[in-house]
């Protein structure tokens, strides 16, 4: 039961860090159609940005708020100056973002170096709390809670706030919505940013989870897709869900199978795809 307990939290965790991945991804998937395959390069970013942070100065808080605006300004610098030069055409935007996030990958590995990079967590974030069935690691606790506040958040943004109106609007029908006098651009480099700040929150909070390490980015934008893929392209509520399966799924699996880890990983994702192509909360076209 121990084993089947620590599993469980694990894929809690890692569930949490999918959600804060893909909430913002999906999203700006679902208003720019644009699959921004430069996303887990911005984890990348954020991580090591703000483990150094952390490190030179010590507080967590500083660090997390410097790995995040890293990822924002590389996100709207990509997003300004790049993608509005390709925009409506799907392979230059795709192959664009691929030439991105190779570029970031490549200059972090000339910085940083190839060794592992682990977060420098204060004593008192390391310590194990009692939950009940076992202990489990404080800090991991603190990001299923963050990712729940997260969610609670911007479902109350999208609810009940003109901009979360604009938003599901300009997801929904784009051409109706600038008709509307929506300024549809201005929402592409809101969400576009949004999104890129939670990227490289995620890498640096996610660093006490997995190591910084080269092709961690690969690992960490395919999870994303494949939430995004199960939840449906703009739906945040299918961004919580697809999080919470394929976190479960990824860890139970690593735990008891190993060896089929990858085949269980995708399972979920390709019945979605044979069965209901839009997601479990996405909307046909």
């Amino acid at each position: 039961m121990n084993t089947f307990y620590f599993l469980t939290l694990n894929g809690l965790t890692m569930a949490a860090l999918l959600f804060i991945m893909a909430s913002g991804l999906t999203l700006a998937f679902g208003l720019m159609r644009v699959v921004n395959l430069a996303h887990g390069a911005f984890y990348l970013l954020g991580g090591y940005v703000g483990v150094q942070v952390i490190r030179d100065t010590g507080s967590l808080t500083l660090g997390i708020l410097a790995g995040g605006i890293s990822a924002l300004v590389g996100g709207l610098l990509m997003e300004r100056f790049l993608l509005q030069r390709v925009r409506g055409m799907d392979l230059s935007e795709a192959l664009l973002t691929i030439a991105v996030g190779l570029i970031i990958a490549d200059a972090l590995l000339v910085i940083y170096g190839g060794q592992p990079v682990s977060l420098p967590l204060p004593r008192e974030l390391r310590a194990p709390v009692d939950l009940g069935v076992m202990m489990y690691p404080y800090f991991r606790v603190l990001i299923m809670v963050f990712a729940v506040l997260l969610g609670i958040a911007m479902w109350l943004v999208m609810t009940y706030t003109r901009i979360g109106a604009a938003i599901r609007a300009g997801v929904d029908d784009r051409e109706t919505a600038m008709s509307q006098g929506i300024n549809v651009p201005l929402l592409f480099g809101g969400v576009f940013a949004v999104a890129s700040f939670l990227a490289g929150v995620a890498g640096v909070v996610g660093t006490s989870y997995m190591s910084l390490t080269q092709g961690l980015d690969v690992r960490v934008l395919m999870l994303s897709l494949v939430v995004i893929i199960i939840g449906g392209m703009g739906s945040l509520k299918g961004a919580a869900v697809g999080a919470l399966i394929t976190g479960m799924v990824s860890s139970f699996a690593t735990g008891y199978l190993p060896q089929f880890a990858l085949f269980f990983l995708f399972l979920p994702m390709t019945l979605i795809l044979v069965f209901r192509p839009q997601g479990l909360f996405g909307r046909t076209a």
